[in-house]
């Protein structure tokens, strides 16, 4: 298109140099434009997020490199259940303001006889009276299950933070898959290429071509797979940051760099802090508020009653002081305590399960990572020096014409299914590590050193 403006063979070369100028006058125009075609395809939009916090925050990462810590920050502040559990924790300081409130007075006002001469009207201001202790027994009841509340939070920030973690080397892996696919499929290319040549100069059948073309169309296939792969856990790493969309433009991390984790006897000791437990325990201490509420409501409540009766035939004001009280003939209170009693009995048994389900899970989860470790150690001394070693030696014996194409396929897919199998360990290892993590909610040293990666 600017074959005309820079031909030589123009006379009026000034009109060119012209409409030169007034090319890059416009490009930069259009790139000065705020809301222009080129600032907005400068960035890819973010998605939205629940919070302004969280969508400056995404904002950073789009243009940033994403490390573990970073990610882990971003989800405390944009994921939605986070923030909703943040929500019912601060709604729970309005049953705490609730119990502390004291019971209203009551006014009253009666009339006797309608009669203007005998007519006798009465004012009465009644103030109930809390006794057995309930105002403190109600109070004490609702700080627990603001405690039990903020013991939930903890427990799912655990959650979300394992979860993270389990993601963000998800990614990783995913990425390294994709970079092994592409190597996979320049090998193949090149194997391809070599026996076509092979093929022309008459050293080998053509039938050994056809295989080379279907074992690389095998390896594009894969390829495909692994770049759907890395795309989903970008996605679902994306969606517990609190974006419904990829975020951030590389991941800084290294798969292969294993956590540690403490023994088992360690991890044990834990247990009793793990926010399951401390759940559970605070929901034993607020069934025990609710059976001392209870039994506080089988003393009864006095009603004091002070006020005035003027009557119009005597043209005299009376002072007025009543005392009720309630007889507890009938009503003794007796089925919500009981109730009451039955269900602190139940919290019991539920902290007792859950102290063995956890010590259980906590077992499991270290003993599926040491068995991974394990694996992952023999993957990489001992399976993929073996697996390279012998596609070298395979691909080189298959130029110098010592080996077939069929020994050269066979060596490389074994090595590259050797490479698979060792990434897929990585990210077994890194996810039962997260489970640990999220059992005992982010103490161990390899939650720790997630969190301050």
């Amino acid at each position: 298109m600017f074959k005309g403006i820079f031909d030589p063979t123009k006379s009026d070369g000034w009109r060119a140099h012209r409409r030169v100028t007034e090319v890059a006058c416009a490009v930069f125009a259009l790139l000065a434009l705020p809301g222009g075609a080129f600032a907005q395809g400068a960035v890819p939009p973010l998605s939205p997020t629940n919070s302004d916090a969280a969508s400056q925050g995404a904002s950073a990462a789009s243009t940033s490199v994403l490390s573990l810590s970073k990610a882990i920050s971003l989800a405390m502040e944009g994921n939605p259940e986070v923030a909703a559990a943040t929500r019912q924790y601060e709604a729970t300081e309005g049953q705490v303001l609730q119990g502390r409130a004291r019971p209203n007075p009551e006014l009253a006002y009666s009339l006797e006889d309608t009669r203007s001469q005998t007519r006798t009207q009465t004012w009465q201001l009644n103030l109930p009276l809390e006794l057995g202790g309930k105002r403190t027994a109600r109070t004490k009841a609702a700080e627990k299950a603001r405690e039990q509340a903020q013991a939930e939070l903890s427990e799912l920030k655990a959650t979300v933070r394992a979860n993270v973690v389990a993601a963000y080397f998800d990614a990783l892996t995913a990425k390294e898959r994709l970079s092994l696919a592409k190597d996979s499929v320049s090998l193949a290319k090149s194997s391809t290429d070599t026996v076509g040549k092979r093929v022309a100069a008459g050293k080998v059948s053509p039938v050994e071509e056809t295989k080379a073309k279907v074992a690389e169309a095998g390896v594009r296939v894969e390829l495909a797979q692994a770049a759907s792969e890395e795309r989903n856990a970008l996605t679902r790493l994306s969606a517990l940051l609190g974006n419904k969309g990829t975020a951030f433009a590389a991941l800084d991390g290294k798969a292969d760099v294993l956590p540690t984790l403490p023994s088992l006897a360690d991890l044990q000791s834990l247990v009793s802090s793990a926010p399951a437990i401390v759940r559970a325990q605070l929901e034993v201490d607020r069934r025990r508020a609710l059976t001392e509420l209870e039994q506080s409501k089988r003393v009864p409540d006095v009603t004091v009653s002070v006020g005035v009766q003027r009557s119009n035939e005597t043209q005299r004001n009376v002072a007025l002081i009543g005392l009720s009280v309630p007889l507890p003939v009938f009503d003794r209170n007796q089925g919500n305590l009981l109730e009451a009693l039955k269900l602190e009995d139940k919290a019991r048994e539920d902290l007792q399960a859950a102290t063995v389900r956890l010590h259980s899970e906590v077992t499991q989860a270290r003993e599926r990572s040491a068995a991974i470790a394990v694996e992952v150690q023999s993957l990489e001394q001992e399976v993929l020096p073996g697996a390279k070693s012998a596609y070298d030696a395979a691909s080189i014996g298959f130029e110098n014409g010592k080996f077939n194409f069929l020994e050269v396929l066979d060596a490389q897919r074994t090595y590259f299914a050797a490479k698979s199998q060792y990434l897929k360990a990585l990210a077994e290892a890194h996810r039962a590590a997260s489970d640990v993590d999220r059992l005992l909610g982010g103490v161990t040293p390899a939650g720790q050193a997630a969190t301050h990666n």
